[in-house]
């Protein structure tokens, strides 16, 4: 499997076409056992070098700790959560993303795993996201180390909170131009 630590963003972006979908599904832990050929293509990934990996192999490094913090309370309460996300693929390539991530149940109604559909984002829905994580990302580094995605979360918790929205409300603003 290609080292995480080699690939370094290379500036060159990825976009999804408007009716291409990402799936992937994950055990409890965050570890891949599935992926669509979508996936794999976007992400330069083969099969066999994603499965049995965590999720998060293909974080990209400008993405804010805070945001993955946020994603998995929600999956934890039980909850699902849309998101805007970067990732980097095993190319160096970035793409961005509008992920909708769910727990998924056996008949019992008990966690099994989670379950991520993701789409192609409005490029004007960018530029205020990416205004966004820039500035929760400046919160991670001045915190640094243990607890910056506690504190960049927080931020953003408070930053929504003085507009008087939660974080769903913010995004669903910001998607009204998702295509």
């Amino acid at each position: 499997m290609t080292s995480r630590t080699a690939v370094r963003p290379s500036g060159v972006e990825r976009v999804l076409a408007d009716d291409e979908l990402i799936v992937s599904k994950t055990d409890l832990k965050g570890r891949l056992t599935y992926t669509n050929d979508v996936f794999l293509r976007i992400s330069a990934i083969e099969e066999h070098e994603a499965l049995g990996q965590p999720h998060n192999l293909i974080r990209h490094p400008d993405m804010p700790r805070g945001v993955f913090r946020l994603l998995w309370d929600t999956l934890r309460a039980g909850d699902e959560l849309f998101a805007y996300v970067q990732n980097l693929a095993f190319d160096g390539a970035h793409y961005w993303v509008f992920a909708h991530v769910t727990p998924s149940r056996d008949a019992r109604g008990t966690t099994v795993g989670y379950h991520s559909t993701r789409r192609a984002v409005s490029r004007t829905a960018l530029t205020e996201v990416e205004a966004l994580y820039a500035q929760m990302l400046r919160v991670e580094t001045q915190h640094g180390g243990k607890g910056a995605d506690e504190a960049s979360l927080a931020w953003l918790r408070a930053r929504l909170a003085e507009q008087g929205r939660t974080y769903s409300e913010w995004l669903w603003s910001v998607a009204g131009g998702a295509r």
